[in-house]
């Protein structure tokens, strides 16, 4: 049997394939939308699995570390270190912010997420699983393991508030759960980064406490200079990871710190919650309202376009119609066209996707699952859209095959 689709698809190619390409784009987008929630979920998944950590402790009813700050004493992992059940604790920090090198020039800036970590424990919670190149941190200050994202090398310097580092190692999908890559430093550094005032603070902040008539007592000697030491101090951090021995539930070990410290302890089941169900669910939920956005677009694009093609071969169906022609062979014919429009906008936006994703400044996850569904949708949306094009081919009169 003659292909009618075919026919007519052949006989007006150029505004076929020029609309294909179009609808493409428009996947495109869409898949890369997908792609974008799914990245931020894999990221989110990707730092809990780099921290190493079974538990995190942290300051009390705070979501912290990543979701809210946190402060604990950082001498806290001591007595947690010696809970049964525990394999490893570590303090860690963590600080967002602008990170530029000072050499070699030009300087360039980047946003991460700088991470406090010991400098004598490789393997602890919190470190890089693996480098790519150069070696792991080995002195308690001034050096630096960067995720290559970053676009740091071997040897630059970089200036983190008032002091400089040099990167001594690079590591790989290390990021934070906005997609910032990690840059490590010694814990000690990331202390006064985060918590140490600037000099000119710690002047004006002397100053007034020195003021303080109630700090100078003559029978309380020795009250001014306390107060003053420990404004230069830098003692706290922002969790403690804690690895539990082989075979320990997670759990097990969380209640008495929970119970008996007086910390907020979460599993890896439950930071994942916060990461996934709070942390990016305002985000979730923008990316999906695109997407129902993009899908109406599609829909009303491949209408339009099928609506226009049908509404300009009318003489044609009366034709078809005078001849005997079924109106379900017409409706198949119509129908057929919306499914190749949809085939050849797939395709092209899937291969548009893929071409693009490497390129945007987030992680873009495109999964095959997404991209089936994909489709469907798209040969769904074709459906519906070339209905009122079938519903307007099925009115039209024989007679104006004659009367034209």
């Amino acid at each position: 049997m003659i292909s009618l689709a075919g026919r007519d698809i052949l006989h007006a190619w150029g505004k076929f394939a020029f609309t294909g390409v179009g609808l493409g784009l428009l996947v495109g987008v869409t898949l890369t939308m997908a792609g974008v929630y799914r990245g931020m979920v894999d990221d989110a998944r990707v730092l809990l699995d780099n921290s190493g950590a079974d538990l995190w402790v942290v300051q009390q009813d705070t979501l912290g570390p990543y979701a809210e700050s946190s402060s604990l004493p950082d001498d806290t992992w001591r007595s947690i270190r010696n809970l049964h059940g525990v394999a490893r604790v570590a303090n860690v920090t963590y600080l967002t912010m602008q990170v530029r090198t000072v050499a070699p020039t030009p300087p360039r800036e980047v946003r991460a997420m700088v991470v406090g970590i010991s400098a004598d424990g490789v393997g602890q919670p919190g470190h890089p699983g693996y480098l790519v190149a150069g070696r792991h941190i080995t002195r308690s200050h001034y050096e630096a393991v960067a995720d290559i994202a970053t676009r740091f090398q071997l040897g630059d310097r970089v200036r983190i508030r008032r002091n400089v580092y040099t990167v001594v190692g690079l590591t790989r999908r290390m990021v934070s759960s906005g997609g910032d890559p990690m840059l490590f430093v010694p814990i000690k550094d990331a202390q006064a980064a985060q918590f140490l005032k600037d000099n000119d603070a710690l002047l004006r902040s002397r100053g007034r406490t020195a003021q303080n008539p109630t700090l100078n007592r003559p029978g309380v000697p020795g009250l001014l200079e306390a107060v003053l030491a420990t404004q230069t101090s830098n003692s706290s951090v922002n969790a403690v990871l804690v690895q539990v021995e082989a075979g320990t539930d997670a759990e097990t070990v969380a209640a008495p710190i929970r119970r008996w410290k007086r910390f907020t302890v979460y599993t890896r089941a439950q930071m994942q919650e916060i990461l996934i169900a709070k942390l990016i669910a305002t985000s979730a939920r923008q990316i999906g309202m695109f997407l129902v956005i993009l899908a109406a677009v599609s829909a009303a694009i491949v209408a339009f376009i099928i609506y226009t093609l049908t509404m300009g071969k009318i003489r044609e169906i009366a034709v078809l119609k005078l001849i005997g022609t079924r109106n379900r062979t017409i409706a198949a014919m119509i129908l057929q066209q919306a499914l190749g429009l949809g085939v050849i906008g797939f395709v092209v936006g899937k291969i548009s996707a893929t071409v693009w994703a490497p390129y945007f400044p987030k992680y873009v996850l495109l999964e095959p699952g997404d991209a089936l569904r994909g489709f469907i949708a798209v040969m769904l949306i074709c459906i519906v859209a070339s209905a009122l094009a079938i519903q307007a081919a099925l009115k039209v009169d024989p007679a104006e095959a004659i009367g034209g």
